[in-house]
């Protein structure tokens, strides 16, 4: 190098060129030469030997490597080779001018510090990966402790940065930090927060990625896709994403259905409207009708002997039906709700299994049912509790009993009518 810069004076100087200019000519001429020789650097790591590993690793059966690629962390790698290079030369070449030697290697060390941890931060993508994919951290937050060694890096490259342009200790920006604490606090209070919220999510269990979540507050009803340090994203069934801080996962209430899921079962509880009108006693020969059904031929057969029974014990005159014991429409057809439901191949029988009547209201008798299909899955759901209400719809008349509806305009209009015909 020497040799070159004495060539280089020598051939301004004979050129006619003063001692002085001489000096700085020879500067740019060089200056020239290293970025030249900087660029065919860069040019055969990154398209040479670059392009010939990225190849080799394409080929491979590993995903992570795959991952360096993507994250560009070999394109950054060639970025390294030329600063090291001017860093190595840079204090030959300013040999003669004290006051820009300091400047251009704090610019090459900053340049160094950002293009290294660009590396890292590659490499922290893979970390990620290889962690998230394991299946014992599979429904872990792993994505918020990324992002907070994410953080705490940029907090580094800060301080090293500043360290070396105001050429001071590391640590003297570590002390000053404990001064500006609460201005930190301040900055960082939601990621802070969302840290904490994190952390015990996650040590409590409380919400996975693929929950279906409610949080009416932030009209939130879906799946979560994705929990970071300061966010969780829900995707909604109308596949609108709704971003909810994390803080409040642990500040606020919600509704997480992962137990129906994992229980096998979900839950039905719907009720039918009977019009009271349509409530009576059975008698001998309904009673006989009654016996042709299938699912509560015993059932009605063993009630009638045990109401013949009471009834002769308590010498009850049974000509009238309204004395003694006796059994309605309305209480025969919960019977054979309940057995349609214990027979349904689609309903779980391990769980809750019930029938019964709730307060009368101004729609009518409310008939509940309540149970579990054998499957989670919405559509499946849908269609086995659409499928039972239709067959209840349309058995309610074989049992002397009317669905209770308010009256529309077509009811009004054939009340008029048969009036008009009346008259």
């Amino acid at each position: 190098m020497n040799t070159l810069e004495t060539w280089l004076e020598t051939l301004w100087t004979d050129a006619g060129i003063g001692e002085e200019w001489a000096i700085y000519l020879r500067l740019l001429s060089l200056l020239l030469i290293l970025s030249i020789l900087g660029t065919i650097v860069f040019f055969v790591t990154k398209r040479v030997i670059l392009y010939y590993l990225e190849r080799i690793i394409r080929r491979t059966s590993f995903r992570w490597d795959d991952l360096l690629v993507d994250n560009k962390a070999f394109n950054n790698l060639a970025h390294i080779v030329p600063a090291i290079l001017v860093r190595l030369l840079a204090p030959t070449l300013f040999s003669d001018f004290d006051s820009i030697l300091p400047l251009v290697l704090k610019l090459t060390d900053i340049y160094l510090i950002v293009v290294g941890m660009t590396i890292f931060f590659a490499c922290l993508k893979v970390g990620e990966y290889a962690v998230g994919s394991h299946p014992a951290f599979k429904e872990k937050p792993i994505t918020s402790y990324f992002q907070l060694i994410r953080i705490l890096l940029y907090i580094v490259i800060v301080i090293l940065v500043l360290s070396i342009i105001l050429e001071r200790s590391p640590f003297y920006f570590l002390s000053a930090f404990g001064a500006l604490s609460a201005i930190v606090l301040l900055i960082f209070k939601d990621t802070i927060l969302g840290l904490v919220a994190s952390v015990q999510m996650s040590s409590y269990n409380m919400v996975r990625v693929g929950d279906w979540i409610e949080m009416p507050k932030f009209n939130a009803d879906g799946d979560v896709i994705e929990i970071n340090l300061n966010t969780v994203k829900v995707q909604n069934w109308d596949k609108t994403i709704t971003t909810i801080p994390t803080h409040y996962f642990v500040t606020d209430s919600f509704k997480n259905w992962r137990g129906m899921v994992q229980s096998g079962g979900r839950r039905i509880n719907r009720s039918i409207f009977l019009d009271a009108h349509s409530v009576k006693f059975v008698n001998p020969e309904f009673r006989e009708e009654l016996k042709k059904y299938h699912l509560i031929r015993d059932f009605v057969e063993r009630r009638q002997s045990e109401i013949e029974t009471w009834n002769a014990e308590h010498e009850v005159d049974t000509s009238i039906l309204i004395n003694g014991r006796r059994m309605t429409n309305l209480g025969v057809f919960r019977h054979y709700i309940e057995a349609y439901l214990k027979h349904h191949p689609k309903v779980n029988q391990e769980m809750t299994i019930m029938v019964r009547q709730l307060a009368t209201n101004s729609r009518g008798i409310p008939m509940e049912i309540y149970c579990f299909t054998e499957t989670t899955a919405w559509v499946d759901y849908e269609a086995i509790q659409s499928d039972i209400f239709d067959h209840l719809y349309a058995t309610a008349a074989f049992f002397e009993l009317d669905i209770f509806q308010e009256p529309s305009g077509a009811d009004i209009s054939r009340a008029l009518s048969q009036r008009g015909s009346q008259t």
